[in-house]
């Protein structure tokens, strides 16, 4: 049987949800500082780097750093409301991205308090309580599950026995090219 679409979806589509968490995370961060008053200095978003966003001055740095993991989960769940009321062929797509964004977002707030790696390590150092974060992780984390489930056949798993929407498989395949020529044109300038 032949499922070149099957991991041409697969292989292309988590990069992309990757690449695309990254961004909506950022720009979390970067709503937070331009509300605060604060002055994004920087905001990288290389495909072969953990992104970031330097804010300085950062009047309201907890502010800041939950705007992140906030925005990076509402904004990809008000995308799918939409994808839903509009009843796109492809919401799936949609549904599985906000999957992503709760289970990375959850895994990194929550998870990423026990190494105080990355946002979760600045919250603790700014005096948010651990268990604030386990909370966002322990509420992200599973929703995200929520959202993938049943979404096998969607990706040709299970009964769908590897067929896949070639035309979802292709258009995940230009998005990813586009996304990572785009990152990689941004972080030179």
């Amino acid at each position: 049987m032949n499922r070149f679409h099957q991991v041409l979806l697969i292989g292309t589509f988590l990069p992309l949800c990757w690449l695309g968490m990254m961004a909506v995370h950022e720009l979390g961060h970067v709503v937070g500082a331009v509300v605060t008053g604060g002055t994004v200095e920087r905001v990288v978003l290389h495909p072969l780097t953990i992104s970031r966003t330097d804010v300085s001055p950062n009047p309201r740095p907890l502010l800041v750093l939950w705007a992140g993991p906030v925005v990076g989960v509402l904004l990809p769940l008000v995308l799918l409301l939409v994808a839903r009321a509009a009843k796109w062929e492809k919401r799936y797509l949609v549904q599985f991205f906000t999957g992503f964004c709760f289970i990375a977002n959850g895994a990194y707030i929550g998870v990423g308090s026990f190494g105080r790696i990355g946002d979760a390590g600045d919250m603790l150092q700014y005096g948010r309580s651990i268990w604030s974060l386990w909370a966002f992780g322990l509420v992200a984390f599973p929703l995200g599950l929520y959202f993938w489930n049943g979404l096998g056949p969607h990706f040709g798993l299970g009964t769908a026995a590897g067929k896949v929407d070639h035309r979802a498989a292709y258009g995940s395949c230009v998005l990813l090219v586009l996304m990572v020529t785009l990152a990689l044109l941004l972080s030179t300038s």
